[in-house]
């Protein structure tokens, strides 16, 4: 006889069962302790009603391998998958995930639509996520929001259960379709092989349905579906007129009948992303000077860099985009870098006022040791005391422009940029302070970049272009 799940019980010598927390037509969910790492974890474990179906253990076991691939602060954590063969010969398989805490999408929606901020950056989140996996050949086929858990960390897409590789057949093996019929694309009604733009199209019904509180084509059944597709009127959203007209329209982009006509989800999330940023400043800040000698008082490090708490239906605030004044290197004024140090300190030298110009050709000069009046007309020997620190800012610049030039790109997640450009800063600001070698942070630069590869926050092309800038900038002269 099969032996039952029950609060104790031990599976894999591993994995103790505490409470059963959720179940569905697959599988319930299990608080479990894992004994060797000491830590509480959820076990989706495969209902017993279909643990002896090989085909069904296979598909746990899938939906493990390609949820295990994304690390991605959007995507729940997959650790583990495992079987357990009862004393009958039976099989339990179960895949160990991390336990979250927060509320469904699903029940969320039951007392009605979301702010339109707070839906834009919902579903700008879970774009961020289908990003990620279609980087990797994944194809989720069920974002509806019983698989959207809002956590106080931000959205977590769940369930890989059906999840497949792009141009896999759509269809089980008795030829119906996956999915929850509200949220399919049309598409995939025709048995179209899986491809990233039918999750946009679930995307877009979410969209929707966030914002208005309804999806645009109700139907609980394949056939209600194929008849309010083939009957039902075009969704609109011009009951909203508080909406952004580009929200409204990445929306109805998404639940466009044709999948050429979508947008990426790297572009949904931009788009949603953009509308969520503060205005650009009206007035240009100069890049090109500093001032003589520091100035007392607050600096722009000294201002917030996000809103705490924003005014009721107004869309929390982003992070400013960073100023770009000038830093100081090993005693010489290195102007024209586009990151700002977290503390002033006192010059050794007294800086340019003018931009810093390209290395000379003729052999460094040491400065007298009576200070000059500067003046960016003066000779090179009078405005730097090396020709190699040019070199660093440069190169430091380089990265910093690819940094930026990934994010108007939409390939460098928002939060991945500022993470980089503050690692560079760090960097520049350490060794121009002489508190560090080049070498070291360099390093470091090149790990974060690769650690962030690996969460989805940046594409394979521009992970390498950065890395090759960076390596570049290791062997600039300091």
């Amino acid at each position: 006889m099969k032996a039952a799940l029950h609060p104790g019980r031990l599976l894999a010598r591993r994995y103790r069962l505490v409470d059963q927390i959720g179940a569905g037509g697959m599988s319930v969910i299990w608080r479990a302790r894992d004994e060797v790492l000491d830590r509480v974890v959820a076990l989706k474990v495969l209902a017993p009603s279909l643990a002896a179906d090989a085909r069904f253990r296979d598909m746990v076991r899938e939906e493990a391998r390609a949820a295990a691939q994304l690390v991605h602060p959007h995507v729940t954590s997959v650790h583990d998958y495992g079987e357990t063969v009862d004393p009958d010969g039976s099989i339990t398989s179960f895949v160990v995930m991390e336990l979250l805490s927060g509320e469904e999408l699903e029940l969320r929606l039951t007392e009605g639509p979301l702010p339109w901020a707070e839906a834009v950056e919902v579903c700008g989140q879970i774009a961020d996520a289908l990003a990620a996996a279609h980087r990797l050949g994944i194809v989720h086929r069920d974002i509806t929001p019983a698989n959207v858990m809002m956590t106080a960390t931000g959205v977590k897409v769940l369930d890989f259960g059906i999840a497949t590789r792009i141009g896999a057949p759509d269809e089980d093996e008795d030829g119906g379709t996956f999915g929850t019929p509200a949220y399919v694309a049309p598409e995939r009604l025709d048995g179209a092989p899986a491809q990233p733009a039918s999750d946009v199209y679930s995307l877009g019904v979410l969209l929707h349905e966030t914002l208005t509180g309804r999806v645009p084509y109700p139907a609980d059944t394949w056939e209600q579906l194929s008849a309010a597709l083939a009957d039902g009127p075009a969704p609109t959203l011009a009951d909203l007129p508080e909406l952004p007209p580009a929200v409204a329209r990445i929306c109805l982009r998404c639940l466009s009948r044709d999948p050429a006509g979508r947008p990426t989800a790297r572009q949904v999330a931009t788009t949603l992303r953009d509308q969520l940023l503060p205005a650009e400043p009206t007035a240009p800040v100069s890049t090109l000077a500093v001032p003589l000698e520091p100035v007392p008082g607050p600096t722009a490090t000294d201002a917030p860099a996000e809103e705490a708490t924003p005014p009721p239906g107004r869309p929390r605030r982003r992070l400013a985009p960073l100023l770009v004044p000038a830093l100081l290197a090993v005693g010489v004024a290195l102007a024209g870098v586009a990151l700002l140090p977290d503390e002033r300190s006192t010059p050794r030298t007294r800086p340019s006022t003018g931009p810093v110009a390209p290395p000379p050709s003729d052999p460094p000069v040491v400065e007298s040791s009576q200070p000059s009046a500067p003046s960016s007309s003066a000779p090179p020997s009078a405005r730097s005391t090396t020709s190699e620190p040019g070199n660093l800012i440069e190169a430091a610049n380089r990265v910093d422009q690819l940094i930026g030039d990934g994010l108007n790109a939409g390939e460098i997640r928002s939060d991945v940029g500022l993470d980089l450009r503050n690692e560079l800063r760090n960097l520049t600001v350490a060794v121009g302070s002489g508190r560090d070698q080049l070498a070291p942070p360099v390093a470091r630069l090149r790990e974060k970049v690769a650690v962030r590869l690996g969460e989805g926050g940046i594409s394979p092309a521009y992970a390498q272009r950065l890395d090759v800038a960076i390596t570049e900038l290791g062997a600039a002269g300091v």
